[in-house]
């Protein structure tokens, strides 16, 4: 049997198991940072597996690493499973079941010629996780990382977007809204001014370009001046340097709506996410397993709708890719939505789950294994990584 159906046969044989411990992640939704159920789950399957896992990685409680193989190559297989306040709704479990699954398979393997890192990333949805991890070296020595995310549509690449998020908190003076509103100051008038500005400046920014916010404090009663007030923005573009620009504009939006309602505004950048650098030769290998096993995943069109991934920021720093695939039709319901919710947890959204681990897999060996594939992938990133 060669490694390709050993692999497909593992992977097969851990479909009970992997099916269950992903339903559970899904029915125990953890917000970022707070993933301690999965991660206990996760963990604990892979010690089954007969990994030794170091826990807590990068002083996250919730993250882990395992490693396992022989001399050569390493190409790291990352997890998610955090959730959204509405719940899984962007299918982590799914992510995670689809990593444990394709580490399973790979652990069949009686004599890896190179090494597998499972590598548990909590805090995806606006923790960056993978950005701690980077910054304290629990990739250090990888040659190549890959993950696949579930959405409405089956796509070998996925190009996603830089991010920077902001945190604007407005300063005035409170009063009595009907006995002395002149002696006050109104912080949330500052936000809407704000918001208002944000809207106007929006209808210039290049295409591919999104900026959405939301108040997160708008005061404490309405019969006294806000004193205070707190808003939110994230901004999206197609690169880290243009993200960075809305991010100053907004800024300075907030700065002149400070200054004409008499208040004071500090703005904190809180961070943000790289855009996706997708290798096309660990990409094309993907997609060639994946239609084998049935199911075509082309490369996504320039202009596909999308979002952000801390995935984005380990793609700067090593080949890497990550897939899309489908778990609803389109229309159903896709990421962040209600709806997506139960597509997570569906007969669909496993078995695409099961077909992905074996793609990611069956990829992940053939850049073991093959000096030529791993190189080309690494010539190919030097040529496109930005600074």
């Amino acid at each position: 049997m060669d490694a390709h159906a050993e692999i497909a046969r593992a992977i097969d044989n851990y479909r009970d198991k992997v099916v269950a411990l992903s339903h559970e992640i899904h029915e125990h939704p953890e917000l970022r940072f707070e993933e301690v159920f999965a991660a206990g789950l996760l963990t604990k399957a892979a010690a089954e597996l007969g990994l030794e896992v170091e826990r807590e990685v990068a002083g996250m409680k919730t993250a882990f690493r395992a490693e396992f193989g022989g001399k050569g190559p390493t190409v790291a297989i990352l997890a998610e499973y955090d959730a959204l306040p509405n719940g899984h709704s962007c299918g982590h479990n799914l992510i995670a079941g689809a990593a444990l699954s394709a580490v399973a398979g790979l652990k069949s393997i009686a004599k890896l010629p190179g090494r597998i890192v499972f590598l548990g990333t909590p805090a995806e949805e606006g923790g960056g996780g993978k950005i701690i991890l980077i910054e304290n070296g629990a990739l250090r020595g990888v040659d190549a990382a890959m993950m696949a995310h579930p959405t409405d549509a089956e796509f070998s690449t996925m190009p996603a977007l830089a991010t920077q998020h902001l945190k604007l908190t407005f300063h005035g003076h409170g009063a009595h809204a009907a006995l002395a509103p002149w002696d006050g100051s109104s912080a949330l008038a500052a936000v809407i001014q704000t918001f208002q500005s944000v809207d106007a400046m929006r209808l210039h920014l290049r295409d591919g370009s999104r900026l959405h916010g939301i108040i997160t404090d708008g005061g404490q009663a309405v019969n006294i001046v806000p004193e205070r007030a707190e808003c939110l923005f994230l901004a999206r573009a197609k690169t880290s340097k243009y993200a960075k620009e809305i991010g100053a504009r907004v800024i300075r939006c907030a700065e002149a709506a400070a200054m004409a309602t008499g208040t004071r505004v500090e703005a904190v950048v809180e961070g943000g996410y790289k855009n996706l650098i997708n290798n096309l030769s660990m990409a094309h290998r993907y997609a060639a397993h994946s239609e084998s096993l049935g199911v075509k995943s082309r490369e996504a069109p320039e202009n596909t709708p999308t979002g952000s991934t801390d995935m984005g920021d380990v793609s700067h720093v090593m080949p890497a890719i990550h897939p899309s695939f489908a778990i609803s039709r389109h229309g159903e319901g896709n990421c962040h939505e209600d709806a997506f919710v139960a597509h997570a947890d569906s007969r669909r959204g496993y078995d695409a789950m099961i077909r992905v681990a074996k793609a990611m897999a069956m990829t992940a060996y053939d850049l073991l294994a093959e000096p030529e594939l791993l190189a080309s992938a690494k010539k190919e990133f030097e040529a496109r990584k930005e600074s």
